[in-house]
């Protein structure tokens, strides 16, 4: 008797057993409170002036509508009303978010300055965009998702949700004056009928200004855009905010900026088996790191610990180039590194429409260690393969200017980086993201684990774990540039070093191959061609796209446009030349130079732009 009751206990709690919350529906929590920032300018005060148009930020929402399938994890999504608006401000368009992740997000709500309130208007009407009434799926109500019509002279920023077929107030949203608007396109994938993304049926996005960088005034407001079942979504029905005012009173200043490093500076966590660990860059100089020259790479001379006897500006036509000490000792003893006397490097600049602030943060290692591969189950080190001297890395914190607080952090990673939402990041220390550097090859991840570069089983190993050497980039932070502090902020002599950080490497990758290859069981041959086939340029640390020698890197960039990140292709630190090109100089590898580069810029723009954009960018 007592086992059936036991049994009978056993089947009841399985049934009143409360179903586990959702992600959405719990909301991030910051470790601390965002830290207090010294006076000055409008950064963090809440409000920013666009032009005529005060503009905040709302974090806080009333539920609408939710789907309990379809998008990311096939769980659906919430769609929200910001709540409450401040007195005087209007809303602008509601939120969707997956429910996948915690709730975390925001909108932008507007009112006018009292000199000119008609910036602001009511629209006319409301179109019907889609209802799910005919959908069978799993859904809290029916939803109805509304497109405000704007007056003449008038646009549109962003939907109304309403679980009615009647159509909402006119007063609820407010429709803004065209010349403070600017063109937007897709973001994230938010949610689908599907768990994938049909391009055939009803998809939801975020929303992003078609133009960015750090001279781009278009400002992301948050709110979401919807594709229709014909595969397609007009993206002249919805607009962003543009920053008339053209300034960058918002950008914190060096105070504040130095108060967001201590609070969001990342933690950095090395592999346990890692060899090669970052410097600063004046240890890397002051313990034997050499220059050469073109033409007389018979003589080399010791570089000063500030760099101030580099070379400054120009292009990197290939005439200098750094390189590790001639002593085998002293070069094995640089290329291990000093962390713990390790900088890292922090550059500043403004962000849709100077509403956001991205911190660069760069750090610098001597030596790149050997790529490996994963071919099934055996683990093939690559010989000489990936190793070159003067290894950038970087990730990269988005910061609100509306009020201090971090919102993303950017993962450099291989090929392709991936921006994560704060409320998907470990932290370490208070409000410290957490990043996991790669073994050998130093690349950053949000997560420890393995990450395969190829196909299947099959590919470059890019493995991540919590060793005992760490680093916390705001004990030696030091920033470097700030493009609205030009005046203000000093930078090093070796910024301006705009050639190569190390030099080209002299072994033949095909002979690394075959060596390789020639070891291997017959059966892993293929798969092995085909992953050396598609092996990235940044584990070769190529400076050309086309050449088959492994270099080492240089300090001016490729820009491209990567799925909203300004990205750098192979870059290190940006120089001040890139910098005036006007492009948000980010997310960068191996450098590569700009200028004998530039006539690539096109095709490498719309090769980019072709990737998959459900793919992170910033």
């Amino acid at each position: 008797m007592g086992n059936v009751l036991r049994l009978l206990n056993l089947v009841l709690n399985i049934f009143i057993r409360k179903k586990k919350p959702l992600p959405v529906q719990t909301m991030l929590r910051f470790p601390l409170k965002p830290p207090n920032f010294s006076q000055g300018g409008s950064f963090a005060t809440g409000t920013i002036d666009i032009g005529g148009l005060q503009v905040c930020q709302v974090s806080s929402f009333n539920k609408i509508w939710a789907t309990h399938e379809g998008g990311p994890n096939n769980i659906g999504a919430t769609f929200y009303e910001p709540s409450p608006i401040p007195e005087g401000y209007f809303m602008l368009g509601h939120y969707s978010q997956c429910n996948n992740k915690p709730l975390f997000g925001w909108v932008l709500a507007a009112k006018p300055n009292a000199n000119d309130p008609s910036l602001l208007a009511m629209p006319t009407n409301y179109t019907l965009v889609w209802s799910s009434e005919s959908q069978k799926i799993k859904q809290d109500d029916i939803g109805y998702i509304w497109l405000p019509v704007a007056s003449d002279g008038y646009r549109a920023i962003g939907y109304v949700v309403t679980t009615s077929p009647e159509k909402p107030s006119v007063e609820r949203i407010r429709c803004v004056q065209s010349d403070l608007t600017e063109v937007i396109e897709f973001d994230r994938w938010i949610w689908g009928l599907k768990d994938e993304i049909d391009p055939n049926a009803l998809n939801v996005y975020g929303s992003r200004p078609k133009e960015r960088g750090v001279r781009a005034m278009g400002i992301s407001t948050g709110s979401f855009l919807v594709q229709g079942s014909g595969g397609s979504a007009d993206m002249s029905l919805l607009y962003c905010l543009k920053n008339t005012k053209n300034t960058l009173s918002a950008m914190p200043n060096l105070s504040q900026i130095e108060a967001l490093i201590q609070a969001y500076s990342p933690i950095i966590y090395f592999h346990p088996d890692e060899k090669y660990l970052p410097s600063s860059v004046n240890w890397y100089f002051k313990n034997g790191a050499l220059l050469y020259q073109k033409g007389l790479e018979t003589r080399s001379s010791s570089v000063e610990p500030d760099g101030s006897n580099l070379p400054q500006g120009g292009s990197n036509d290939g005439s200098y180039w750094l390189d590790l000490p001639i002593d085998n000792s002293a070069k094995e003893q640089v290329k291990k590194g000093d962390l713990d006397n390790a900088n890292a490097y922090f550059h500043v600049k403004p962000m849709f429409g100077a509403t956001f602030t991205d911190i660069a943060v760069w750090v610098f290692y001597p030596f790149n260690g050997p790529a490996r591969v994963k071919l099934e189950f055996i683990n093939v080190s690559l010989g000489k393969i990936g190793e070159h001297v003067g290894d950038w890395e970087h990730l990269t914190l988005r910061v609100s200017n509306f009020d201090g607080s971090l919102k993303s952090v950017y993962f450099s990673e291989h090929s392709r980086g991936m921006l994560v939402d704060a409320s998907e990041l470990e932290y370490g220390t208070g409000n410290k993201p957490v990043a996991y550097a790669s073994l050998n090859s130093h690349a950053f991840y949000a997560k420890p684990g393995l990450v395969i570069q190829g196909s299947g089983r099959n590919g470059i190993r890019n493995d991540t774990a919590k060793g005992k050497a760490v680093m916390d980039t705001g004990v030696r932070a030091a920033v470097v540039a700030a493009d609205h502090l030009s005046t203000v902020v000093a930078e090093p002599p070796w910024l301006n070093y705009n050639y190569n950080w190390g030099p080209k490497i002299s072994y033949e990758i095909v002979k690394e191959i075959e060596k390789v290859k020639r070891v291997l069981p017959e059966r892993l041959k293929e798969a092995f061609e085909k992953v050396v086939r598609g092996i990235p340029n940044e584990v070769l640390g190529q400076e050309d796209l086309n050449q088959k020698s492994c270099c080492g890197t240089s300090a001016i960039p490729v820009v491209v446009s990567h799925l909203g990140i300004k990205e750098v292709a192979h870059s290190s630190f940006p120089s001040p030349t890139s910098r005036r090109l006007g492009e948000a100089i980010v997310f960068a590898k191996h450098p590569l130079s700009l200028c004998s580069k530039i006539r690539r810029l096109q095709r490498l723009t719309d090769l980019v732009k072709s990737m998959n954009s459900d793919n992170e960018r910033l």
